[in-house]
């Protein structure tokens, strides 16, 4: 009980309160077993990635996993954000939207990048405004969609206009299915974009 009572008073003193702290245990129960130390370091990592210290609490809370990251992981997904073009911000938008970034390799996060980015040529300021996507699975949501997009853009029609990104992998499948693929009267066509859609899904 000592134990507990004194993790919960370090927690407090970065500005938790007693509730926030059960909610967090609830989520990650292992969170409780992160020395002071190692807590107040997170915390001062993550000031340092440009996050005030209301929005470090509302990430904490949102999601406690990253009281388990090293400084490592941290500074790992700072540099690899910025040798693809965000800014240290822009960084901090993202990882405010989804902390849960901090467990991606880097491989995963420039996959998804240079995919968004390079080949479907939506810029970087959307994918900050839609830090979800790199929660997507590339393979079963990403991958498809996009190329159900670029279907529709070389037949021309999409007006040769890039849909906002949010309205293409934000959506649910079968809003998708209805917004860019069974919207057609063209049945020929509504087979092919859904053969593209399906191709190496898992059901």
């Amino acid at each position: 009980e000592k134990a507990i009572e004194e993790k919960v008073n370090v927690c407090k003193k970065i500005g938790f309160t007693t509730g926030d702290v059960w909610k967090m245990f609830k989520r990650y129960p292992f969170f409780l077993r992160h020395s002071e130390k190692k807590i107040t370091q997170i915390y001062e990592s993550l000031k340092k990635c440009g996050l005030l210290e209301d929005e470090i609490l509302s990430v904490l809370k949102k999601c406690p996993q990253c009281l388990g990251a090293s400084q490592q992981k941290i500074d790992n997904s700072v540099e690899t954000f910025l040798s693809l073009g965000f800014s240290r911000d822009e960084f901090a938008m993202i990882f405010k939207g989804f902390p849960q970034l901090i467990g991606l390799s880097t491989e995963s996060v420039t996959k998804k990048t240079e995919l968004l980015v390079k080949k479907m040529n939506w810029s970087l300021k959307a994918v900050v405004s839609n830090p979800a996507v790199y929660g997507y699975s590339l393979e079963k949501r990403t991958i498809p969609r996009c190329n159900v997009i670029k279907a529709l853009m070389s037949k021309g029609l999409l007006a040769n206009k890039l849909p906002p990104l949010s309205s293409v992998l934000a959506i649910t499948d079968q809003a998708f299915l209805n917004k860019y693929v069974k919207i057609h009267d063209d049945k020929k066509l509504v087979v092919k974009l859904m053969a593209i859609f399906t191709r190496g899904r898992v059901s």
